[in-house]
């Protein structure tokens, strides 16, 4: 009796080796080839399969890392998708938005990869598949008519190019980093050296293309004014997938002008950063100055540290014009005619991403340069603040960023255009009574699992310190500057709740509205992500 009984038992063991391996092993496999012949019914495309990047294709990890912009979410522990899918036609992403549906699989879509906590390309929930838009890539301008045509997966670096080929007295008021991808950055509303002038980039915008749940393609008139409002800032990852906005150019001279100064607490920093609050949001809408505050090593006193702040600006005009204006409001800053380069605009927008490199010659094709799978270690946060911050407070903040050693700030002037809009024009609210944006910002590149923790702290520690001198009720934020500090959702019972707790920083009264036009359109929340827009409590 004992034969038949091990012989049993051996069977039985060896199937459930074999049942097991066979469960473990296929799992991502077997969500490729069912996902892909539902591309294949769904497509009449005869090369598909090209576009479909499971993980056990060679190329799998160079796709999902020409994108990764910080380095955060660049490891072996970081969750990977099933499968990449790198549509090159707009049939393409109706037919994924149908099989992910249809096979109940999370997407993720990327456009430039920049959202500052990895949420286009990672994800908290398994599997899921990213849908990456870098080949969708088309820009049209229209000198004549002064718009254009630009797909989501273009960088802003392709579309100045681009109306810089046809004209050289327009431009897009958009962000300075050229390798950011569309899709994200006009969504989240998205700002530049313009903003003053023209405001927002979703102030620009005139028409747009989103592939809906159904695997609709629908535009401004079929997609109706709410949708449309809804994706001009609102996130359009919430929604469905835009495809492309249709903007306004606008006008820039053919020479404007730029400035960097910089000055250490030992040289007057502190008032000048006094008299830059009174200054820099109520000047002359044509200027705009950034100011960067950075701890930094004394070259004064040696083995100390100090504060240094950077003024750097563009001015739509003149050395001698700016000179001027700035002599009367900002007097303290102390500009010469000689600090200034009179430039065209394409030139300034290689100026400002990197001084040095133009300096050096860098020339406008340079913009087309996607610097593909390049990233450091990085973090960010954003606070909004409505009341000048009085001068001995500002002691108190450079003493706190010494202390802490690395984390810098950039104010961002608000003001000009920026006070004329209001702030359910768009979902981006942040309009009138705003002096400046503040971003929090700190990059490094040791790897090192303490450092990033160490860096991460560093940046909580100098946002608590702020809470006094920003908004309040809410401490407004700024959605392009992904912080999942202030809020996640799991998307359980209190999706509500959770999606209010970050919504309201992000979009202020206009939350509600978002909240409505999602629970229309994306009843079941399909198109989710970590702050996302949820659906009202009950429809999921």
């Amino acid at each position: 009796m004992a034969k038949p009984i091990l012989l049993s038992l051996f069977v039985f063991l060896l199937l459930t080796v074999c049942y097991t391996s066979l469960a473990a092993a296929p799992a991502s496999e077997s969500l490729y080839t069912t996902f892909l012949n539902c591309l294949k019914q769904n497509n009449t495309d005869p090369s598909i399969s090209n576009i479909v990047f499971p993980q056990s294709n060679p190329s799998f990890s160079t796709v999902l890392q020409n994108y990764i912009r910080n380095a955060r979410f660049n490891t072996s522990s970081t969750s990977k998708p099933s499968i990449i899918v790198t549509p090159k036609q707009t049939s393409h992403i109706q037919s994924t938005v149908i099989c992910a549906k249809t096979v109940n699989v999370q997407i993720k879509i990327r456009s430039g990869g920049h959202d500052y906590e990895g949420i286009s390309y990672i994800s908290n929930q398994q599997p899921f598949i990213i849908l990456d838009m870098f080949n969708l890539r088309t820009i049209n301008v229209d000198i004549i008519n002064e718009v254009a045509f630009i797909q989501a997966g273009a960088t802003l670096g392709e579309v100045y190019y681009r109306i810089y080929e046809k004209s050289k007295v327009h431009g897009f008021p958009a962000g300075v980093c050229p390798t950011v991808g569309v899709g994200g950055h006009f969504s989240g509303g998205g700002y530049g050296t313009m903003l003053r002038k023209y405001g927002l980039s979703v102030d620009n915008i005139i028409d747009a293309e989103i592939v809906d749940v159904k695997g609709r393609l629908l535009n401004r008139k079929s997609m109706g004014e709410d949708l449309f409002w809804a994706i001009l800032g609102g996130g359009g990852a919430s929604f469905g997938v835009v495809l492309s906005y249709t903007v306004k150019l606008v006008a820039v001279p053919e020479t404007v002008t730029v400035f960097r100064i910089e000055k250490t607490i030992e040289q007057n920093a502190t008032d000048l950063v006094v008299q830059w609050q009174q200054v820099a949001p109520t000047t002359d809408n044509r200027l705009f100055m950034r100011l960067l505050l950075q701890p930094i090593t004394s070259k004064t006193v040696k083995g100390t540290k100090t504060l240094r702040a950077s003024v750097v600006a563009m001015f739509l005009g003149g050395a001698e014009e700016l000179v001027g204006i700035l002599g009367k409001e900002f007097p303290l800053l102390g500009l010469k005619k000689s600090d200034c380069l009179e430039l065209s605009w394409i030139n300034s927008v290689l100026w400002y991403n990197d001084a040095d490199e133009f300096n050096n010659g860098a020339k406008p094709e340079s913009l087309l340069d996607r610097n593909l799978n390049s990233a450091s270690f990085g973090k960010r946060k954003s606070d909004y603040v409505q009341k000048p911050i009085p001068k001995d407070a500002l002691n108190l903040i450079w003493k706190k960023m010494i202390e802490l050693g690395k984390v810098g700030f950039v104010f961002n002037p608000y003001g000009g255009r920026m006070n004329e809009i209001p702030a359910d024009a768009t979902p981006f609210p942040h309009r009138a009574g705003n002096l400046f944006k503040v971003q929090f910002s700190v990059n490094w590149n040791d790897p090192a699992p303490n450092a990033t923790l160490n860096y991460l702290n560093q940046a909580k520690s100098l946002y608590s310190f702020m809470e006094p001198y920003v908004s309040k009720n809410p401490r407004s934020a700024y959605i392009n500057y992904r912080d999942l500090d202030i809020g996640i959702n799991s998307f359980g019972e209190n999706s509500y709740q959770e999606g209010q707790v970050y919504g309201a920083k992000y979009f202020n009264n206009n939350f509600d509205r978002l909240v409505k036009i999602k629970t229309a359109v994306d009843p079941d929340n399909f198109f989710r992500n970590e702050q996302s827009i949820p659906v009202l409590a009950g429809k999921v």
